[in-house]
């Protein structure tokens, strides 16, 4: 498991998909008590699940290019 200890350099623009889905989650667990954004859930939750897929592919990416 010592792929937690490995160390990457990101660029700037690479870390846009990560903070959008940590955006996004925030977004969904901020809104589960208020009903303003429950119309919202369903994009919310696509736009979560693209964003850390994309953000894991580019992390997997390189930590095989570091190996």
């Amino acid at each position: 498991m010592g792929f937690l200890n490995t160390k990457t350099a990101w660029a700037n623009k690479e870390f846009i998909p990560f903070k959008l889905c940590i955006a996004s989650i925030y977004v969904i667990v901020g809104s589960y008590f208020h009903s303003f954004f429950e119309n919202y859930y369903i994009p919310l939750f696509i736009l979560f699940g693209i964003t850390v897929t994309w953000t894991l592919y580019l992390w997997i990416k390189k930590m095989k290019q570091r190996n």
